[in-house]
C-alpha cells in the first residue's frame, strides 16, 4: 500500500517490452466503481472475492508485468497463484514513507480512519511477514527515483533463475 507497485509495474512494462496489468485498476474499470465505493457496499470481503477473481484471471496471462493490491497476499489461494505462476517481487518501504505517501490519498480505504499511521503500522505488520515469505525478491524503496529501482528490478530478474524458465 503506497510502496508503488502500480508506478514501478509501468515503468518496469516498458524497460522489459512486456505488458502491464493493474489488478485494482482492472477491477474498477469493469464494476464501474471505485475501490471505496466497492469496500463501502460490498465491505472488505467483497471487495477480495472480486480480487481473487481478477488475480486468478491476470496470473494466468504469460509474460505479463502485474501489479496488485496491497492486501492480495491475504488470501492463500492468492499468493498460490502468484507463486506458481510468475516472479513475485516485493516492493518494501518503511512505515515513514508509506505514511507520506498515502496520507492524503482518499481511495485508500483501510487508511480512512482516526489513526491512519496506526492503521498502516497494523496493516505492514500483518502483510510484512506474507510478503517476504512469497517474495523471489525484496527491492527496497525508500528515497530512491522509480528509474532507479526498475533498473535493479531488471538486473536482479536476468540472475533469476525462476524469471530465465531455467
Amino acid at each position: 500500500m503506497g510502496a508503488g507497485k502500480s508506478t514501478i509495474g509501468r515503468q518496469l512494462s516498458n524497460s522489459l517490452k512486456l505488458p502491464f496489468k493493474d489488478s485494482d485498476h482492472e477491477i474498477v474499470a469493469r464494476t464501474g466503481a471505485s475501490i471505496p465505493l466497492i469496500f463501502e457496499i460490498e465491505g472488505e470481503e467483497g471487495f477480495r472475492k472480486r480480487e481473487t477473481t481478477m488475480l486468478a484471471e491476470l496470473s494466468a496471462l504469460d509474460g505479463v508485468i502485474l501489479a496488485t493490491g496491497g492486501g492480495a497476499v491475504l488470501k492463500p489461494e492468492n499468493r498460490q497463484m502468484l507463486s506458481s505462476r510468475g516472479v513475485v517481487i516485493y516492493l518494501y518501504a518503511t512505515l515513514d514513507q508509506l505514511f507520506q505517501r498515502t496520507s492524503k490519498d482518499r481511495n485508500r480505504p483501510l487508511l480512512q480512519t482516526e489513526n491512519p499511521r496506526a492503521r498502516l503500522e497494523e496493516i505492514m505488520a500483518e502483510r510484512d511477514p506474507i510478503y517476504r515469505d512469497l517474495a523471489d525478491l525484496v527491492i527496497h524503496t525508500d528515497d530512491r527515483s522509480v528509474r532507479s529501482v526498475v533498473k535493479e528490478i531488471v538486473v536482479r530478474l536476468q540472475n533469476l533463475d525462476k524469471f530465465r524458465g531455467a
